[in-house]
């Protein structure tokens, strides 16, 4: 367990401010009207795969690389309708369903459980979840958004199939320490339930492999490589921003004003951004939809040419996608960017580059950055710097 001293936490033998160090975004979710539509968008046209399939078509766990799922789509709750296992949902037009940060160690999300309530965060749920076997710990930030530290979700290998559901451990209480490892899990699983590995769920590809990507046939002639930033819209950017910092470890990158109100860019590792919290009052400038408080979810190709690619494709497919729609002073660290829009309305950012920020913590003036025309995609670019920079995406395309 990590243990405070002198009002700073050993995490790991770091001295850190909470008792937790977040690495990267792990999973979003969307709650949605039509999960079928979306899940053809998603699924079908995107790429993602389905890993698990909620009862009675409530939702669809999916995944783009080896984890068990980067996105999470479930059924809107209708009028009236109670939410889950006691938890709430601030406001109507919050149809994020999570926004997730993975830490490194089980400690941590255990450790952050009796943090948070000292702070008066107000927690949702802790314990282990079924789907993906992570260990998690869920609360609320100030607009009453779910966010969930977690550790170690399931991996995804070479035969496709997620852990079969005899297999998993959920957990419905703060979980107490040690445990034991997923391996040791497992082989007890083989041992004690009859049930074989492969008996997981595994998707299915309704699309034919027809394009050549990078020497790959696929079924799109593009492929996912990464997820994120999550860009949200608040009530006030300095509450939001100062919680994000000070509650959970986040760095400003950058801020910027736009038609005369300030919003602000966060990171937890090197991407310029993960997290970007906007005015609400900007959705109807920008022309978004005023049901949800996501003003985009990011998704990023593996270059230059498969976004070109991807938008074209997804235009064919009858998607809503916009090359001018945002300013790109609302999107800094990346250059050429669209936005396409899923069947419930939710406007999704595909790009192909992030700028990375070094171990100094500066970011690329604003005056060194490409200058991008929005209306006016070039055939080629010339590289930068940190063009290809940041984490890879592990195993095949396809």
């Amino acid at each position: 367990m990590a243990t405070q001293v002198a009002t700073k936490y050993n995490v790991g033998g770091m001295l850190l401010d909470q008792p937790f160090k977040i690495r990267r975004l792990g999973h979003f979710g969307f709650n949605v009207a039509d999960v079928e539509a979306c899940r053809h968008f998603y699924s079908d046209l995107l790429g993602f795969r389905v890993s698990d399939a909620r009862p009675n078509g409530m939702g669809y766990f999916m995944r783009f690389g080896g984890d068990h799922h980067a996105l999470a789509l479930f059924a809107k709750l209708r009028e009236g309708e109670a939410a889950p296992n006691g938890r709430r949902y601030a406001a109507p037009d919050i149809t994020i369903n999570q926004i997730t940060w993975q830490t490194q160690s089980l400690s941590e999300p255990v450790s952050a459980v009796d943090y948070f309530a000292e702070r008066g965060i107000e927690l949702q749920r802790t314990g282990r979840d079924g789907a993906g076997s992570n260990w998690a710990t869920y609360f609320y930030d100030p607009d009453g958004h779910t966010n969930e530290l977690y550790y170690g979700i399931e991996q995804i290998g070479w035969d496709g199939h997620s852990k079969p559901e005899q297999f998993r451990r959920p957990v419905r209480e703060k979980v107490k320490l040690p445990v034991p490892s997923e391996f040791d899990e497992v082989q007890e699983s083989l041992a004690t339930t009859g049930v074989t590995p492969t008996a997981g769920h595994r998707h299915v590809e309704t699309m034919p492999p027809i394009y050549e990507v990078g020497g790959i046939m696929l079924p799109r002639p593009f492929k996912i490589v990464k997820h994120g930033p999550v860009n949200i819209f608040v009530e006030d950017v300095e509450r939001a921003r100062d919680f994000y910092i000070e509650n959970l470890g986040f760095s400003v990158t950058e801020e910027s004003v736009w038609q005369g109100e300030r919003c602000a860019f966060l990171r937890c590792n090197t991407e310029h951004h993960s997290l970007a919290l906007f005015p609400r009052t900007w959705r109807e400038r920008l022309g978004l939809s005023s049901h949800t408080t996501s003003m985009s979810f990011g998704i990023q190709v593996a270059n230059y040419q498969q976004l070109k690619d991807a938008i074209r494709f997804l235009r064919e497919n009858g998607v809503r996608v916009e090359t001018e729609l945002i300013p790109p002073d609302l999107y800094p660290g990346i250059d050429y960017s669209a936005h396409a829009f899923d069947p419930d309305g939710h406007c999704i950012q595909l790009y192909y580059y992030m700028e990375q920020v070094g171990w100094d913590g500066r970011v690329r003036p604003k005056s060194e950055r490409r200058q991008v025309d929005p209306g006016n995609w070039p055939d080629t670019l010339e590289p930068l710097s940190d063009t290809f920079g940041g984490e890879p995406f592990l195993g095949p395309w396809g």
